[in-house]
Formats: structure tokens, sequence, C-alpha cells
């Protein structure tokens, strides 16, 4: 036993450095990142030592080690993490939510199926998280029209789009990576929809608790809602109509300009004249100054709707003769600080965009209404400034002791003219992969790169999306599996398994395996656990002889079911703080559901798999 034991002795070591990072990642004293890259250090220096050999004296060196860094289904994650990001940036999902919140009036149960089918029918064929993202604020918005705590929609959120996760190929990153494995082990790509069957049966499962018990087991508490909703408050903001200006020849409808949704002019500045409403028989022109008082998301949705107009602002008079395209800018609010320089003086006469580098769209004043050019506005303490800028800009305003920067509200403007061509490259990455006419990776890797040269991203915007905890941890994930694999491990736990489960027959071996990897998937990851089983699944099915296909499936499915923790995925993580949720909120609501998936799995598994 001994020499066994010592003959054996790469294999014990890398199952120790697989049990550490896994208690490392739990215990959570260190990042996530630094872990994985003492995981990879780790393996990289057993496998350098004499006599550190797999299987049959089989040698590991670090480029099999290392190879996790550029695998085909981690370089197609980050790939769909920048598609995710354009479709995100240029708000081009925003459209279509928008109406929904405004039907919640007269349906508000149909308005609530629609919302989640939306999640769902998104998150089924891209990244989850901006999808998470974007209805956010959907859900606090509808929340509160409901009277209702938004901890009673935000998990409901997120396990929507880990169940549509469950129903396609690039659902979720851990599809990728378990069809990988199956890919280099069996020589086998899995299709399109190769999961779909069952994962829609499995995920209609879900729902339907979700559903139900959703009423029950979620708490009803209060929560930082308001945080999530755009303001309401107003800003006094100017529009200056120039040559060739969306506004030349706008006439008022009962009162409002069609072209300024959600705004309301104040008073029109024509020359020395001052308009007041109500305004009858009025087009502006050329030269005409519009003061409207609008909400910040107001003022972001007009600029991100107009190019035109966003370049007018941040060049100033120069717009026209400068043909470089317009950085991207982010607006904040910003308070001017109690014994500040520019309480009493002008934006004007403090020269604000030379002092600071930032434009003012507009300013907010608690006390009274003001009708004024936002030029002849004499700040005083208090008042909020609407400031447009890059992002650098702020960092350095920071430090300013005259105004107070208010971080949190802090948002870049979408480049909404972009959203059709987000759209369109989404959609044709989907069909190409669909289809068969090229793979997932090509496919996922062209959309990326149509995302940035059709401007829907910049390339600060792109690399920002490339998640770092995500790619070590995936990587790290990798190296453990190749450890696994190649030092027999994967074997002796598949042989445990199958020893177990073996007389009960092939569904409880599949049984077994999934509720092994749904618990770890939410003490670890779904990403890292579904690396780290898939060769032990593949091993288990050659060991009993059986078709392989239902255990890949098994870890896909099993590795999806990140509910009963929030460390499990970053959409858990995500909707914490918005929900107000505890850790104890994950194991009431999402325990249950994982049992209920366990069991679900188990009774369909021998109808799908004739076994």
């Amino acid at each position: 036993m001994a020499s066994e034991l010592i003959e054996n002795w790469p294999m014990w070591v890398s199952l120790g450095v697989i049990v550490c990072a896994i208690v490392f990642y739990v215990l959570d004293r260190w990042s996530m990142e630094l872990v994985s890259i003492g995981v990879v250090t780790a393996l990289l220096v057993v496998f350098a030592l004499p006599g550190a050999t797999g299987v049959g004296g089989t040698p590991i060196g670090s480029a099999d080690l290392l190879a996790g860094f550029g695998n085909p289904a981690l370089i197609t994650i980050m790939a769909l993490l920048v598609v995710g990001q354009g479709l995100f940036q240029t708000g081009a999902i925003d459209g279509p939510t928008k109406s929904l919140v405004r039907s919640y009036g007269k349906r508000p149960i149909y308005t609530l199926f629609v919302t989640f089918l939306a999640v769902f029918a998104i998150s089924a064929f891209t990244n989850n998280t901006p999808v998470v993202i974007m209805f956010l604020p959907i859900m606090s918005a509808i929340a509160m029209r409901m009277n209702a705590s938004p901890s009673r929609l935000m998990m409901p959120l997120s396990f929507v789009s880990i169940l549509a996760g469950m129903t396609t190929l690039i659902g979720t990153s851990t599809n990728l990576l378990a069809a990988d494995a199956y890919r280099r082990t069996e020589g086998i790509s899995l299709g399109f929809f190769e999961q779909s069957p069952m994962g829609l049966m499995l995920a209609a499962v879900g729902l339907v608790y979700i559903a139900i018990f959703s009423r029950f087991l979620l708490p009803d508490r209060d929560t930082f809602a308001q945080e999530i909703v755009p303001s309401g408050k107003q800003f006094v903001a100017q529009i200056e109509v120039t040559h060739d200006h969306f506004l030349i020849g706008q006439a008022p409808v009962a009162g409002m300009f069609p072209d300024l949704k959600d705004m309301t002019v104040r008073l029109i500045q024509r020359g020395e004249r001052a308009l007041l409403p109500p305004f009858e028989d009025i087009e502006l022109r050329a030269g005409d100054l519009v003061i409207v008082a609008a909400t910040r998301k107001a003022i972001s949705d007009l600029l991100a709707s107009k190019p035109g107009l966003l370049q007018q602002i941040w060049q100033g008079d120069d717009a026209q003769k400068v043909e470089t395209s317009v950085p991207q800018l982010s607006l904040i609010e910003a308070v001017i600080a109690p014994g500040s320089r520019m309480a009493g003086r002008t934006v004007e006469m403090l020269g604000f965009r030379r002092l600071t580098s930032a434009v003012v769209l507009g300013i907010q004043r608690r006390s009274r209404m003001i009708r004024s050019k936002l030029g002849q506005i004499r700040l005083e303490s208090g008042d909020t400034l609407l400031l447009c800028a890059p992002q650098d800009v702020f960092q350095e305003l920071r430090t300013s002791r005259d105004i107070i920067l208010l971080e949190w509200s802090q948002k870049e403007i979408p480049i909404t003219a972009h959203s059709l061509a987000a759209r369109l490259i989404a959609l044709g990455m989907v069909v190409l992969a669909a289809t068969g006419l090229t793979s997932i990776l090509i496919a996922s890797v062209a959309a990326a790169f149509a995302m940035i040269i059709t401007q829907c991203l910049n390339t600060r915007q792109a690399s920002r999306a490339l998640d770092l905890r995500i790619f070590l941890v995936i990587a790290a994930a990798l190296a453990m599996g190749t450890a696994l694999e190649k030092t027999g491990a994967a074997t002796l736990i598949a042989n445990g398994v199958v020893g177990f489960a073996a007389p009960h027959g092939p569904v409880v071996i599949l049984s077994t395996i999934f509720i092994c990897v749904a618990i770890l998937t939410n003490i670890l990851s779904n990403a890292a656990t579904a690396v780290l089983f898939a060769p032990v699944a593949l091993e288990a099915a050659q060991t009993t002889g059986s078709d392989p296909l239902p255990y890949i499936l098994a870890v896909i499915y099993a590795s999806n079911c990140s509910f009963a923790s929030p460390i499990a995925y970053q959409t858990n993580m995500l909707i914490m703080a918005p929900g107000h949720y505890r850790f104890s909120d994950f194991l009431k609501f999402g325990g249950p559901l994982l049992v209920v998936m366990w069991v679900a799995f188990t009774i369909m598994a021998p109808w799908r798999f004739d076994l």
C-alpha cells in the first residue's frame, strides 16, 4: 500500500492541490484571481519535479498545464463577453424592455410574464450578466408599481437567466467548457441544440417552482430600490439649435415638442426675446436656445440617440470642423460644496469647461424653478450639476474642494445609434453557430471583432468586458482538469462513483454525478466545477461501457444549478444588493430548487436517454 502511494504520488499531490484550491475559493479570504494563479503555480512546480509523470510514465509538461489559457472554449467565452458588452453598451435591448414598464399598469400579470420570458429568451443566446444588468432597473420599476419589495423579483431574475443557460450550447460558459472536454475525449462536438430538449424540460420545472414558491420563500424587506431606479429630479438643461439641427422646424403639439421626449420646455431664447409657455404658432429655428427641465435619464437618452448633438456639446463651436470621433463620455452628478469658490458665479464666468475639462449639461436646485439660460444661473452651495466628460476627467475632479462628485451616479452614455448594428451582429453570430455554417469559436470571435469595427464598442470597453477573474478561474480549472485526467485521479474518482452507484444501474450513476456536481457548483463556481467533473463523468461512462452523451449532459445541467449560494454565479452577486439579500436567502429559496432539479433530472433521465 505504501509503495503504491509513493508510486502514485503525483496523483495524490494533484488531488491535494485541488482540495486546497476548493477550500481557498470557499473561504474567500484571498481573491479568486490570486488563488487561481497560486493553483497554476503549484501544479507547474509539482510537475517540474523529477518523477512527476502521468499514468504510464506520460510526461506532463508546463505546456499541458498552461494550454487552458489558449483553450478554444475560453477564447469563445471571452468573445461572448465582448458581444454581451456591445449589446449592453448600445442599449440594443433597452427599447423593447421600456414598453414593459409602461404596460404594467394595464396588464400586470401579462407584463411580468413577458418580462421574464424576454429574460429567458435573451439569456439562452447570450451572456447572462449583461442581461441581468439591463433588467435590474426594469424589475425595480415593476416592483415599485406592485408596491412590493424588489427582493420579490431580483432572485427570480437571476435564476430565470441561469435556467435559460441550460437550453443552448452558448447559454453559459459552463456548457462550452464541458462540450470542449467531450470533444477532446470522445472526438465528438456537441450540437448547438443538443441539450435543448431536456434543458427546456428542466427549465420548465424550475420556472414552475419559481412562480409558485417565490411568494412564500422569498423575503419582503426594504431595499435600495430608489438607488437603482433612475432619479426623478429635474435638471435645467440647454439645447442650442444650430444649422442642420434635428429640432429645426419643430412645432409644439399640445405644448410639448415630440422630439424632446420626457422633457418640459420652460423657455425659448430667440435673440433678445424670451418666449414662455404656452408655445403657440412657434417653429424652432437656427440660433434658438431651448431651455428644458428633464431628468438625467431623459438627457442621457437624448444624447445617446443623437450622436451629432453629443459631438456639438463636446466640441463646441468647432464641432463641424473637427472630424475626429468623440471620446466615450460619461455623466455624473456633482454637488457644489459648502464654501465653494464657485458659489455666486455663473458657469460662463467660471469658464467651467476650461477649469475642469467637463461640460455642464444641467443644473438642479431644490428651492425653486429656474427659467433662464444655463450660463446665466449663479451657482449656490447645494446645487447639483450634471456633468459630461470622459472618465479620466472625473478621476482628476475627485480631489476638488469646490465640487463633490456623487460616484454612484456615474454612467457612460450608451451609443444607441449603433443598437441596430449590435442586434444584427448578435443575431448573425447565433444563426452561424446554430446552423453549423461555422464553429461557435469563429462566430463569436468574428462577432466581437464586428462590435469594435462598427463602433458599438471601443477597444477600452471591449477590454473591460474581458473579466480577468473569469479568465484566470477557468484557466486554473482547466489546469486542474488536466492534472486529474493525466494522473489517473479522474479514473479513481469515477471508479468510486461507479462503485457506489453501479449496483443500482446507470440512472443512479447519473443521478449521483448530478447531485455531486450541483452541490460543488454552489461551493466553487459553475465553470470550475464543469471542467473538473467533465473528465470524471466521461471516465465513469467508459468504465460502465455506456454512451458518454448522457454523462456530459448531466454535468452541464448540474453545473448550471447555481441557486443555493450568492458566490455560485455572477448574476447572483449582481442582485444581492438590489434585492437586499442575505446568504441564507439563497439557501432558503435556491436550496430546494436545487433538490427539485435533481429529482426532475433523475425522473426524466431514463425517458430522455432510453436507460
